[in-house]
C-alpha cells in the first residue's frame, strides 16, 4: 500500500450530518438481581463508555486515518448527552468544532446500547434505547449550518454529507442544506462531495453517491433483487448522468465503484477471520473512499482501501470500530 500518512495529514475535510452519542452500558450478568418492588430483573451496569456515533462514526475513522483537519457541522442539545458528545469530539486530534451548534431547541441524538459482558463469549447486545428529535429542525439552526457549509466549501478538500435520521427535515440534512450543497457544488465543481443517506439519495444534488444495493435499486427504479450485472450497469449509468463517482456496497459481495468515462470496478469482500459484527462498516467505507479520492488516488485503490477498512471494522466486537492505515495495510498484505 502507498504511504499515505503524510498525504492524509494535509487533508481538510468538512463532515456535515447527524452526530449522535453512542453510549454503551456494560452489564455484569453475575450481579443480576431481582427488584423487591417490582419482581423484575435488575441489570447492574458496571461500566459506561461513550463515543461519537452516526456521523461521529465517520469522524472516528477519519481521525484513525490521521486526517489533519476535520470540521464538524452538526448540532447537539444543551443537555447531558450533548455535553458528553462535545467532550468526546473535542478530545480528538484535528477536530474543529467552530461550526458545531449547541441549542436548547434540539435534544442530542443518542443510541444507548446495553451490553451483557460474558466472561467466556462475545458481548450480548440487548434492546437499544434511542433518543431522537421528532419535529423539524428550527430555521435558525438550519441557517447556521448552511452558512457553515458555504464558508467551509471555500477552504476544504472534501465534504462528507451523512443523513442518519429516519424522518425528513428533523436532522442536519434538510431541503435547505441540500440546496446549499447543490449551490456549492455548482460554484466549485472540483470539490469532492460524498453523500450517504439511510433514507436514500433520490432528492440529493448530483454529487458523489455512496449507497447499498437496495438503495441503488430504489433510486434507479429497478424492481426485485439486483444481480451483479444490474449493479454494474445501474452504477455506470448513474455516474454518467451525475458526472460524479458512484459507490455501491454489496455486503458480503464487496464494493462496486463507477466513475464517468472509466470501466466499472468491483472488489469482492476479503475473507472472514472469525466472528464478526457489521456495525460501522459502511461508515468506515465512506471515510476511506473520501480520504483516498481527496488525496488523488485512483478509483481502484480507493475501493481497495475501503474494502480493507471494512474488513478491519467488522472483526471488532462490542463496539463501533475504526481502521487505521497500519491495520488496513496489514489486511491488504496478508497472505491469501
Amino acid at each position: 500500500m502507498l504511504d499515505l500518512t503524510a498525504v492524509y495529514r494535509e487533508l481538510r475535510i468538512a463532515l456535515v450530518g447527524d452526530f449522535c452519542l453512542d453510549r454503551y452500558l456494560e452489564i455484569d450478568p453475575i450481579r443480576q438481581e431481582i427488584s423487591l418492588e417490582t419482581g423484575l430483573a435488575v441489570h447492574n451496569v458496571v461500566r459506561v463508555r461513550s463515543q461519537p456515533g452516526a456521523a461521529g462514526t465517520i469522524l472516528n475513522n477519519l481521525v484513525a486515518l490521521g486526517v489533519g483537519e476535520i470540521h464538524c457541522v452538526g448540532f447537539a442539545g444543551d443537555d447531558g448527552e450533548g455535553f458528553e458528545l462535545r467532550r468526546a469530539l473535542a478530545a480528538m486530534p484535528g477536530v474543529r468544532l467552530d461550526h458545531f451548534v449547541v441549542t436548547p431547541e434540539r435534544r442530542t441524538f443518542t443510541y444507548c446500547k446495553p451490553l451483557v459482558i460474558h466472561p467466556d463469549r462475545s458481548p450480548q447486545e440487548l434492546s437499544r434505547l434511542d433518543s431522537k428529535n421528532w419535529t423539524a429542525s428550527p430555521p435558525r439552526v438550519q441557517g447556521e449550518l448552511c452558512r457553515a457549509v458555504d464558508e467551509l466549501s471555500q477552504r476544504v478538500d472534501a465534504v462528507i454529507l451523512l443523513d442518519q435520521v429516519d424522518i425528513a427535515e428533523t436532522g442536519v440534512v434538510t431541503r435547505r442544506m441540500l440546496d446549499t450543497v447543490a449551490d456549492v457544488s455548482q460554484r466549485r465543481r472540483e470539490l469532492l462531495v460524498v453523500a450517504d443517506s439511510r433514507r436514500g439519495l433520490r432528492d440529493f444534488p448530483p454529487v458523489t453517491f455512496k449507497m447499498n444495493r437496495r438503495e441503488l435499486g430504489s433510486l434507479t427504479g429497478i424492481d426485485g433483487d439486483l444481480t451483479l450485472d444490474d449493479v454494474h450497469r445501474a452504477a455506470t449509468q448513474l455516474a454518467e448522468r451525475n458526472q460524479r463517482a458512484v459507490f455501491v456496497t454489496l455486503a458480503e459481495h464487496g464494493i462496486v465503484g463507477a466513475m464517468p468515462g472509466q470501466p466499472v470496478e468491483h472488489h469482492p469482500t476479503l475473507p472472514i477471520r472469525g466472528e464478526i459484527d457489521i456495525v460501522g462498516a459502511g461508515d468506515a467505507v465512506t471515510a476511506n473512499l473520501t480520504t483516498a479520492l481527496a488525496a488523488g488516488l485512483p478509483l481502484r485503490d480507493a475501493i481497495r482501501f475501503a474494502n480493507a477498512a471494512a474488513s478491519v471494522v467488522i472483526h471488532q466486537l462490542g463496539t463501533t470500530g475504526t481502521a487505521t492505515l497500519d491495520q488496513i495495510n496489514a489486511v491488504l498484505n496478508r497472505p491469501s
